[in-house]
């Protein structure tokens, strides 16, 4: 579980470690992580959107799914933000 790992890493140091949690994934690894990165969300197999605000207004699951899914929830913040960094690409990084 990681909790914000981008966090301060520079854009080709969140590239680096979306390979290794890909590979962590790939050698039959369960990985949760949270995150408002959406180069991240982007690339994740399943998203889970707590809201619909901050604090005492929030703690509810807002759209839950794949990154796909979560764009087309109107009610989603992070699926207004993601749907057109999805309509470009869902690059997911892998090893050069």
């Amino acid at each position: 579980m990681l909790d914000e790992p981008t966090t301060g890493l520079h854009f080709e140091d969140v590239s680096k470690l979306l390979i290794v949690l890909n590979r962590l994934v790939d050698t039959g690894n369960t990985v949760v992580v949270i995150e408002h990165n959406l180069d991240v969300i982007k690339c994740s197999d399943w998203v889970i959107d707590m809201g619909p605000e901050g604090g005492f207004r929030g703690g509810l699951v807002v759209a839950e799914g794949t990154p796909e899914d979560v764009a087309k929830v109107k009610a989603s913040y992070t699926g207004q933000y993601l749907a057109p960094m999805l309509a470009t690409n869902r690059k997911v990084a892998t090893k050069k």
